[in-house]
C-alpha cells in the first residue's frame, strides 16, 4: 500500500473517456474513504452498509455496484498493489525476479512505504490496526493476496506452471510476513526509523532464503 493509498488520494486522465474513468475512480475513493472513517470511529462491525451509503450520499445499490462486499471498501486501498510484484518482475531488465523484488522491497523500506509495514504515520497505523484487528478483513485480504500470487506467477516466464505458482506463493508470503513483523513492532511503540535497520536485515534474510531454495534466476 503506497502512501497515497494509505492516506487517501487519486486523479489523472484526459478526454471524455479519461473524464469518465476519473469520476469513477473518484467515486471509488470517496466511498472507501467515507467507509474507513466510519470504521475507525465506530468499529467495522458496528457500521452498516446503509450508514455508509447515507454518509456518502448514494443509494445502497449504487454502493454495491462499486463494492460487492463491505470488506472491499477497506481492501480497495490495496487494489493498485495486486499486480505490483508482477510489474516489478516484468520490468526487471537484467536482474533475476528475486533480485528485482528484493530491491523493490528495500526501496519501499527506505521511503517508508506503508505496504512494507514500516510506517509510523498515525493514519497508517490506524488503518493497519483496523485491517489486522478485524477477522473478516484479514480473511478477505487473502483473496487479494491470491490474485497477487496469480499475477506474479504469470510474470515468471520460462518457468513451469506449477513451479511458478509455488514460487509466487512463497514470495508473496515472505513479503507479507516481513510487512506484518514491521507493523507489529511499530504498533508496539517503536519508531519506523528505529525498526528500519532490523527490517533491512530481515528482508535480506527472507529473500536470501528464497534465492537459496526457489531456483528461479531470470524471468527472460
Amino acid at each position: 500500500m503506497s502512501e497515497t493509498a494509505a492516506t487517501g488520494g487519486g486523479g489523472g486522465g484526459g478526454g471524455a473517456g479519461g473524464l469518465r474513468e476519473r469520476k469513477k475512480r473518484q467515486t471509488y475513493e470517496r466511498l472507501s474513504e467515507t467507509a474507513i472513517a466510519l470504521f475507525l470511529e465506530k468499529g467495522f462491525e458496528k457500521v452498516s452498509v446503509a450508514e455508509i451509503a447515507a454518509a456518502a450520499e448514494v443509494s445502497k445499490p449504487t454502493l454495491f455496484r462499486y463494492f460487492p462486499a463491505k470488506e472491499d471498501l477497506v481492501l480497495h486501498r490495496f487494489a493498485d498493489h495486486e499486480d505490483e510484484a508482477a510489474r516489478v518482475v516484468a520490468g526487471a531488465a537484467g536482474r533475476s525476479p528475486l533480485e528485482a523484488l528484493h530491491r523493490h522491497f528495500a526501496d519501499g523500506l527506505a521511503r517508508r512505504d506503508p505496504v512494507t509495514g514500516l510506517n509510523d504515520d498515525p493514519r497508517v497505523l490506524a488503518f493497519h490496526g483496523l485491517l489486522y484487528g478485524t477477522p473478516s478483513l484479514v480473511a478477505r485480504a487473502y483473496a487479494y493476496q491470491g490474485r497477487s500470487e496469480a499475477a506474479l506467477a504469470g510474470a515468471l516466464v520460462g518457468v513451469p506452471a506449477i513451479a511458478a505458482r509455488l514460487a509466487a506463493g512463497q514470495i508473496v508470503a515472505v513479503q507479507r510476513v516481513l510487512a506484518e513483523e514491521n507493523w507489529r513492532r511499530i504498533a508496539a511503540g517503536e519508531s519506523a526509523d528505529g525498526v528500519y535497520p532490523d527490517a533491512v536485515v530481515a528482508a535480506e534474510l527472507g529473500f536470501g532464503q528464497l534465492e537459496g531454495g526457489l531456483g528461479i534466476r531470470s524471468a527472460n
